[in-house]
């Protein structure tokens, strides 16, 4: 019983870092259940079946604050629901291990541009340019779901940090269309586990527990996306992939534990003071534009 209510207590916490900037429900859950002995194919397994409900409850919240992009979801969904399906159902085959610093590598570097762009703007307000298109969203969404059923976690790094290092949408429809579109994504993983391990290879009570803490933190996650500036939001989601991937590409090269977590404590820090300075500069845009005349009818 206390397990249960342990992992509860991380499906809020998880789902409420991935409700607000996009990402680490997946690796934060399988993180743990993998922690205690759970085999990777159930793990990942548990929380597909979770996520079904939290993505859900997590894009009605969304929808409702206005964060989604309908487009973008669509586009998305079929790609993201067949890769996740293939993934979940040739986990047991896959060599993930061998591929995931290579593509933490590219997601480092996508995410440096992602807190470059948003930092550099100095006292200037973010411009967004027209929506992605199919071209860029198809292949991100099979890529994504792969990685997703594979890695216990993927969609959300690989989607939010694609669309945010685009420049075509805001970060809060970023956010609230990677969310929406991870129910599809859930539910393509969770039939290829069905598949794969049938219904007695999987936790149930571990799913349930992750989906009632996930549940009551999606509607606090989408109001937190709808009030935060985009330029904040931006070096927040940024300095998360920043952070996730250093320690994954640090942990690759044999890094021990302690110099993984001396290198995770100074990102850390470098992440809390870029979000501070995009705070300020934040706060002296919005004292410019408060201080420009408005125009005056002849």
């Amino acid at each position: 019983m206390r397990k249960l209510i342990v992992l509860g207590l991380v499906g809020l916490l998880a789902q409420l870092i991935d409700g607000s900037l996009g990402m680490a429900y997946g690796v934060t859950s399988s993180t743990l259940l993998l922690a205690v002995g759970i085999a990777p194919a159930a793990a990942s397994a548990a929380v597909h079946f979770s996520e079904i409900g939290t993505s859900l409850a997590s894009g009605l919240s969304h929808h409702k604050l206005g964060n989604v992009d309908w487009r973008t979801v669509s586009i998305l969904a079929v790609p993201g629901f067949i890769g996740a399906f293939v993934g979940a159902t040739f986990l047991a085959s896959l060599d993930g291990d061998a591929a995931k610093p290579w593509i933490a590598g590219l997601l480092l570097a996508l995410g440096a541009y992602v807190v470059f762009r948003f930092l550099a703007l100095g006292g200037r307000r973010p411009t967004f340019h027209s929506r992605p298109a199919a071209a860029l969203l198809a292949p991100m969404g099979l890529v994504g779901g792969a990685l997703d059923a594979i890695g216990g976690g993927g969609w959300g790094p690989v989607g939010t940090t694609t669309l945010l290092s685009s420049g075509r949408l805001e970060p809060r429809k970023v956010v609230g269309s990677i969310d929406t579109s991870e129910f599809v994504v859930a539910v393509g993983g969770s039939l290829g586990f069905l598949f794969a391990l049938g219904s007695q290879g999987i936790e149930w009570g571990y799913a349930g527990a992750l989906l009632v803490g996930g549940v009551i933190a999606a509607p606090f996650a989408a109001w937190l996306v709808k009030r935060l500036p985009a330029r904040v939001l931006g070096v927040a989601a940024g300095g998360l992939i920043i952070l996730t991937n250093t320690t994954t590409i640090a942990q690759a090269l044999g890094a021990g534990g302690g110099l993984v977590g001396l290198l995770a404590g100074v990102v850390a820090l470098a992440w809390v003071v870029g979000i501070v300075w995009a705070v300020r500069q934040e706060r002296r845009a919005t004292i410019l534009t408060d201080e420009v005349p408005e125009p005056v009818a002849v």
